[in-house]
């Protein structure tokens, strides 16, 4: 028998589905994965904004946790809102119960219109019981700064030797590599920077800039791209390189399109419909 690529989703609902769970999914189901969930908060929300978030209860997730990882199982899991230190305990409980190989911690704060999605409790939680059971953790500039309690002015203005500091300082939280996001930066490129703690090795991976507002859930987007090509089987630098190609590609296909009267979505099926 067959068997299919099972990668699971723990994060948050969008209504507007460009972000979170609904944006997960669609990446899993665009690079060949099957695509599973927990959701951890249900938000009211759209291209303009979050209007509301209602959290679900720790012993509901990790119920559903176990209904998924006792049958299903799993090749690769990402992790996105998490939006309390309780929340974060125990999906790392779980994670670690049932030994997931493969864990990419998307470490949201702020969503793409600005709200916070991130209670300021649990930063500490994320640090301390998420990092250290991570594959690949894909902070950005602006969650990088709260992390190493620097200014976000100054990881923006930063030369290419300081994020490359930035990655090492963030990898002594224990994951196995760190992907720095330039999104926010000012360069005339997209400027990812990849560190792989094992072999102390950067790796930048450019990308020329795409003049879209259609920009929500590329966050999102990128970290379950990463989730799928490790179910996969890449490597943790194929997989990332793999992962930015692909959202490349779906911004650029999503440009073009109107959708809302703020941050619409990018293209997660542009391989399959235009």
């Amino acid at each position: 028998m067959k068997q299919y690529r099972r990668v699971l989703t723990i994060a948050g609902s969008d209504s507007g589905g460009g972000a979170g769970i609904q944006a997960d999914l669609k990446t899993f189901s665009a690079l060949g994965c099957y695509g599973m969930s927990v959701i951890c908060a249900v938000t009211a929300q759209n291209t303009q904004g979050v209007k509301g978030i209602f959290p679900v209860p720790a012993a509901f997730i990790r119920q559903q946790l176990d209904a998924v990882l006792d049958d299903i199982g799993v090749d690769a899991v990402k992790i996105g809102m998490l939006h309390s230190p309780e929340v974060v305990v125990t999906v790392a409980e779980c994670l670690k119960r049932y030994h997931i190989p493969k864990i990419v911690v998307d470490p949201v704060m702020v969503a793409t219109s600005g709200d916070c999605l991130l209670q300021a409790d649990a930063v500490d939680a994320l640090v301390t019981a998420l990092f250290p059971l991570a594959t690949v953790v894909t902070p950005n500039l602006h969650e990088a700064a709260v992390f190493l309690h620097q200014p976000v002015s100054h990881l923006i203005q930063a030369d290419d030797s300081e994020l490359e500091a930035a990655c090492r300082q963030l990898s002594a939280f224990g994951s196995d590599a760190v992907v720095l996001k330039g999104g926010h930066g000012v360069s005339g490129q997209s400027i990812d920077f990849l560190y792989l703690r094992t072999d102390n090795r950067i790796i930048r991976l450019g990308s020329d800039r795409i003049d879209t507002p259609n920009t929500h859930g590329t966050g999102c987007t990128l970290s379950s791209a990463i989730a799928a090509f490790l179910a996969g089987g890449c490597e943790i630098e194929d997989a990332v390189s793999k992962a930015k190609c692909y959202i490349t590609d779906a911004l650029t296909a999503g440009a073009d399109y109107r959708l809302g009267h703020g941050h619409g979505p990018v293209h997660h099926h542009y391989a399959f419909w235009k």
